[in-house]
């Protein structure tokens, strides 16, 4: 039996617009995410991936609507959130909360821990009185704190800390879905391990959801189970994570991954590779929008937007999907070191899940 999907993304558009003064109407929008679609099933993993400004931490805000989308549904648990009134939204909150990527901005200075968990304890009715104050306990707990940490302000915590106590912030209401923005972006390595092992535990403890937004690979990697890559506002390719890191199908995935930092003295950059730096989301190139940057590229890419693809359990928005993309890939293989380290991930995560 199929399990039913727990969000339903469809065609969600954000654009900002921009110009204009007191007597005159906006002379432009920012583009920053356009008729992204996607659907996410209870206890699984979407890692939303691309370079800064393509609109990774847009889709994840308009997802709750702490950004109003200009248009699309997103639909949670059969519930649409982009149809709620305000006092409805306030109730569907409940069911999904954000972390997000600076832990001691996103904390309120004045407030200790205790006070910061007890908001949305009480705010949503979770629990009440002596029960309220357990429930903090058993949170700080649950994400490797102790009680003592209860009465404490933010500024007394290292960034790990703080981090762990937005997370218990995002887990007092237990919800079904939970954003990730650059969750562990501004963190040590070290501490950046310690912060994915803990959300991995806690997914499987309480079966949540996740959208993952991130720009380091090689955390995606590890804890996602599927990967969307954003380019210039859209999605222009989802696939399984083990799909996404051996066999890139879209010109732009695979740039992403050829311009990871590899472990191999003397690894030379491959010729062919994408060029230049992402066009401006107020005037978005015609046609495919990367075809500026792209080795492919070819007339019909400057004039005609691709429709996506459907090869197997991925899904690619690119003329070249086909044969051009099948020839450069023979032309030009993972280097043997890189293709080696992927192929011991990818062993090593089929042991852990088995």
């Amino acid at each position: 039996m199929t399990t039913p999907p727990l969000l339903e993304v469809e065609t969600l558009t954000k654009h900002f617009p921009v110009g204009g003064g007191l007597f005159r109407g906006p002379s432009g929008a920012v583009q920053a995410v356009t008729d992204v679609s996607f659907s996410l099933k209870p206890g699984e993993t979407l890692a939303i991936v691309g370079e800064s400004g393509c609109g990774k931490s847009t889709t994840g805000r308009a997802l709750l609507r702490l950004l109003e989308p200009t248009s699309g549904r997103v639909v949670l648990n059969g519930e649409e959130i982009t149809g709620l009134a305000p006092s409805q939204l306030r109730a569907a909150r409940r069911h999904m909360q954000m972390i997000f990527q600076d832990p001691f901005g996103s904390l309120n200075p004045r407030m200790t821990v205790r006070e910061t968990l007890l908001e949305p304890v009480l705010l949503h009715g979770v629990a009440s009185g002596n029960r309220a104050s357990k429930w903090v306990e058993t949170l700080l707990s649950t994400v490797g704190l102790s009680a003592h940490h209860a009465d404490r302000y933010p500024h007394e915590f290292s960034g790990g800390q703080r981090q762990r106590i937005c997370i218990a912030r995002a887990l007092s209401t237990r919800p079904k879905l939970i954003v990730c923005d650059e969750a562990v972006s501004a963190l040590d390595v070290s501490v950046q391990a310690q912060i994915v092992n803990l959300l991995q535990d806690l997914q499987r403890e309480f079966g949540m959801a996740y959208v993952f937004i991130s720009h380091d690979l090689s955390v995606v990697r590890h804890i996602s189970d599927r990967v969307a890559v954003m380019y210039l506002g859209r999605i222009v390719e989802e696939a399984p994570v083990d799909e996404i890191f051996a066999r890139p199908r879209h010109p732009y995935t695979r740039m992403l991954l050829e311009a990871a930092p590899k472990p191999e003295p003397g690894l030379a950059r491959r010729e062919g590779a994408a060029q230049g730096d992402t066009p401006s989301a107020l005037k978005p190139p015609s046609g495919c929008a990367f075809h500026p940057r792209c080795p492919l590229a070819t007339e019909v890419c400057k004039t005609t937007r691709p429709e996506e693809t459907v090869i197997g359990a991925a899904r690619v928005a690119c003329h070249h999907i086909g044969a051009a993309t099948e020839r450069v890939s023979a032309e030009r293989p993972w280097p043997p070191a890189l293709a080696a380290r992927l192929k011991v991930l990818a062993e090593a995560r089929t042991k852990t899940v088995a």
